[in-house]
C-alpha cells in the first residue's frame, strides 16, 4: 500500500497536467506551506522538491472519504434515473447460449443481435475497447453518435476526458494487464438521438455485459453513469448515495463514479471523480 500511498507525490509533469485538465488541484498540505527554500541575498529561491507534495489531492474533506457522501450532495439529473421495475427480456429474441460464449462468439453475437428495435438504426454495434487481459473494466451507459460511427465506446469529448482520467490512474485503453482498461457499455447499440436507454433495451443487452465480465474476470469494475451503476447494482439509488463505497457484481468489486459526459457539464464534480479513482486504485490493489 505504501507504493500506492505515494502515487500523487510521484506524479510527473504530464500526469499533473492531466489532473489539472480534470479540474483537480494537487498542492502541498497546509502543514508545510513553505514554497521556496531560503537563499542568500541576491540569489533566487530554490523550489520545494516534489516529495513535499501531499499523497492525496487536497480537496474538500468530504470528497476523499470512502464513506457515502451526504444526501445533499449534487447528483446527476433526476430524469436519468432508471425506473424501479424493468420488464423481463424475451430470451427467444436474444442469441442463444450467451453465458457459454467465448470472446469471438460473443462479439459475433452482438454484431448480429436483433433482440430489440435499436438494431434498425445502428451504423455499428459497439462491443468494447481495450485489452481482454486488463484487470480494470470500465462500464459506461450507451453509445452516442460518435461511438455508433466508429464502433468504439467513449470517443469524442467524453472519451478524451475518460482517457485523461485513466492516465492519471496509470492506465489506458491501449495498455495491457495491470496498465490496461477494458471498456464496454451496458447497451451495444445507439439509442435514437442519444436518448436514455429504455428498461427493455437494458434487459435484452445486459447478458452480453454479464458475459464480458465473466470472461474478463477483472479485479475492479469502474461504473460510470447512472444507467451503468443501476444496471450493475440492481439499484434505483442516485449516484450521489452510492459513491464512496465498494459494491460487487459477480463477486467483482465495483466503484461508482460520474459519467465523463456529466463531468463535462458539471466540472465542479471532477474532484469527486478523482476521489472515486483513488478509491478504485486502493480497492484494486487490496484485491
Amino acid at each position: 500500500m505504501s507504493e500506492r500511498r505515494s502515487f500523487v507525490a510521484d506524479l510527473d509533469v504530464r500526469q499533473r497536467a492531466m489532473l489539472a485538465e480534470m479540474g483537480v488541484r494537487v498542492w502541498a498540505p497546509r502543514a508545510a506551506p513553505v514554497l521556496a527554500e531560503p537563499a542568500p541575498a541576491g540569489e533566487p529561491a530554490q523550489p520545494v522538491s516534489r516529495e513535499t507534495v501531499a499523497t492525496r489531492p487536497a480537496v474538500q474533506s468530504d470528497a476523499v472519504r470512502v464513506s457515502p457522501p451526504a444526501r445533499s450532495a449534487p447528483v446527476e439529473p433526476a430524469q436519468h434515473r432508471l425506473p424501479a421495475a424493468s420488464p423481463a427480456a424475451d430470451p427467444a429474441l436474444r442469441p442463444r447460449g450467451v453465458d457459454q460464449m467465448d470472446w469471438d462468439a460473443l462479439r459475433q453475437a452482438v454484431a448480429g443481435c436483433q433482440a430489440c428495435p435499436l438494431h434498425r438504426g445502428r451504423s455499428n454495434t459497439v462491443f468494447s475497447a481495450g485489452d481482454e487481459s486488463a484487470d480494470w473494466m470500465v462500464v459506461g451507459e450507451a453509445p452516442g453518435e460518435n461511438e455508433d460511427l466508429q464502433g468504439e465506446p467513449f470517443v469524442g469529448a467524453a472519451g478524451q476526458l475518460l482517457d485523461r482520467m485513466l492516465q492519471a490512474a496509470g492506465r489506458s485503453r491501449q495498455g495491457q494487464g495491470s496498465q490496461g482498461a477494458y471498456i464496454a457499455n451496458v447497451l451495444k447499440c445507439r439509442p435514437p438521438a442519444n436518448r436514455n436507454p429504455q428498461p427493455a433495451e437494458i434487459a435484452q443487452c445486459e447478458p452480453f455485459l454479464a458475459r464480458q465480465v465473466a470472461l474478463l474476470k477483472p479485479r475492479l469494475i469502474l461504473a460510470m453513469g447512472r444507467f451503468a451503476v443501476q444496471t450493475l447494482l440492481g439499484s434505483t439509488e442516485p449516484i450521489g448515495r452510492l459513491r464512496g463505497q465498494v459494491h460487487h457484481y459477480q463477486g467483482v468489486p465495483v466503484v461508482v463514479t460520474y459519467h465523463p459526459a456529466y463531468l463535462l457539464r458539471n466540472p465542479i464534480d471532477k474532484r469527486k471523480a478523482w476521489a472515486d479513482l483513488c478509491l478504485a486504485m486502493d480497492t484494486a490493489e487490496a484485491g
